[in-house]
């Protein structure tokens, strides 16, 4: 059935990622003169997606932590397959861990995928606001996908009974709740990144935030740079859009990067 194939490919994919070599130091400079990120700047967590094993996510924290970054990796509980708002509220206990660790008064958040939505709905529902200082999406289906959709025309019913899927669904109860109002909360420097070749967010514009949010399209700069779902987290181009990003540089992707 579709839904078992995107799982199992999915997931195969995420237990074959291994740690890539990790991006020479950033040249970025901070607009605002700030120097580039130390062990001081806020911590970091990216938080995986659904089946999102964290394995998957070492080549990004480690290009982060090479960069100067202090990297935490969250898997959602359950592999995200539980309602979104149980995985929030889980999350907003992890976030008060690593500020408890490091001291940090605040973190910054990139969210693949599913967490992207984990980590919104913290911010908008859950306090996060004061907590997250810097939010990057890759690949999260903001205004849900029709990937999620397609799987009761093709007779899976609703997702197969898989309460995130139906939640990422076009026209979901959740996705009204989490687009209600302001799409970015608080003083949180909200960016989102997209790609055209995105096998699981359709349509691709489904992952952008409104009311000033940084919306980035790989390939409106680098045209010929495919990326697909999963590679929003190992591609270079993309890694140096986050890299921007958690700095307040201005975003420039370096098609070039590996």
């Amino acid at each position: 059935m579709l839904l078992r194939k995107i799982l199992a490919v999915a997931a195969t994919a995420a237990v074959l990622l291994v740690p890539a070599t990790a991006a020479t130091a950033a040249r970025d400079r901070p607009a605002t003169g700030a120097p580039a990120a130390t062990a001081t700047a806020n911590p970091v967590i990216v938080v995986g997606g659904l089946i999102g094993l964290s394995i998957a996510y070492e080549p990004i924290a480690a290009r982060l932590r090479a960069d100067g970054f202090r990297v935490f990796v969250y898997q959602l509980p359950g592999l995200g397959f539980g309602d979104i708002r149980d995985s929030a509220r889980a999350f907003a206990a992890y976030v008060e861990q690593v500020r408890s660790v490091t001291g940090a008064s605040q973190v910054d958040v990139v969210g693949h995928s599913e967490g992207g939505l984990v980590s919104r709905w913290y911010v908008k529902f859950l306090g996060g606001a004061s907590a997250v200082g810097r939010y990057v999406s890759l690949g999260s289906p903001q205004q849900g996908t029709y990937v999620a959709n397609i799987l009761r025309v093709v007779g899976l019913g609703s997702c197969a009974g898989v309460v995130a899927c139906q939640q990422m669904s076009i026209g979901s109860d959740f996705l009204a709740d989490l687009n209600g109002g302001d799409d970015t909360p608080g003083a949180v420097r909200w960016t989102t990144v997209r790609t055209w070749q995105d096998e699981l967010v359709r349509p691709v514009d489904n992952a952008s935030l409104a009311d000033g949010a940084t919306n980035v399209l790989i390939q409106a700069a680098c045209p010929l740079r495919i990326v697909g779902h999963l590679g929003l987290v190992l591609d270079g181009t993309t890694y140096t859009v986050v890299r921007q990003a958690l700095r307040d540089t201005p975003i420039r992707p370096d098609c070039l990067a590996l």
